[in-house]
């Protein structure tokens, strides 16, 4: 039997801040299965984004391991980190991050530039990514020609076209009204049923409640976690505005 696919152990982060030392993590240890729908929760500054930084390779702890599908990732090179990243990994943010004058397929394809897939497979993995998630027919539009929810359906589809194992979600609602916040959390849960990892952050309790297992930290610590029936999104979702 396979280990867990992400597993923390007496994960801690330090920061200085001049002469101020600020312990982000303060020995957090946890494992999430392959396919598992988990939210974070934690008011500022308790650790939350700290913690999906490193899970997603953006950085290194300062003491403990993380072991990424079998693999010890806590002290790899940046090099090795981005590898990483591209290989098994996903990002969707609050913000979307989309180029504003590039098309929805090109932004889509923009992780296969970096992993050096040639143009006409970007091009047809992108498609099939937009399609995965609804859009298949908006590929020509710009960012300003679509919806927050159809921005954010972009983005999503841009972090499906590497085929990772993790999707890592920050605030992935946070800029979405309450009817497209669940239209969103609707197409994650597709994605968990598919088997893929979902890891959200979020403050909302409600688009918590759309995951499997729901995490809260507060200073730096694991203070609770608790699996649960998830809300069904898609029938939240039945009142959202289809044109979203």
């Amino acid at each position: 039997m396979p280990g867990p696919l992400i597993a923390l152990d007496r994960l801690e982060k330090t920061y200085h801040m001049g002469d101020v030392e600020v312990r982000a993590l303060a020995g957090v240890s946890l494992t999430v299965e392959r396919g598992e729908f988990i939210a974070v929760m934690g008011s500022s500054g308790s650790g939350k984004s700290t913690m999906m930084n490193i899970m997603g390779c953006l950085d290194r702890p300062t003491r403990g391991t993380y072991k990424l599908d079998g693999r010890d990732v806590s002290a790899p090179s940046r090099a090795e980190l981005a590898g990483i990243r591209n290989q098994m990994l996903g990002f969707v943010f609050q913000s979307f991050n989309l180029l504003a004058r590039t098309s929805a397929l090109d932004n889509v394809a923009l992780p296969l530039i970096y992993a050096g897939v040639g143009r006409k497979e970007r091009h047809i993995r992108a498609a099939e990514a937009l399609s995965r998630v609804g859009l298949g027919a908006r590929g020509d539009h710009t960012p300003n020609q679509l919806s927050g929810g159809q921005q954010q359906r972009v983005a999503i589809a841009r972090a499906l076209v590497n085929r990772p194992k993790v999707i890592l979600a920050d605030e992935p609602t946070g800029n979405l009204d309450s009817k497209t916040s669940f239209e969103v959390m609707a197409l994650l849960q597709d994605l968990g049923n598919s088997g893929i990892t979902v890891v959200l952050v979020t403050h909302e309790p409600d688009i918590a409640d759309c995951a499997n297992r729901v995490i809260v930290m507060r200073d730096g610590l694991v203070r609770s976690d608790e699996r649960h029936t998830p809300t069904d999104a898609r029938k939240v979702e039945l009142t959202a505005d289809p044109s979203a």
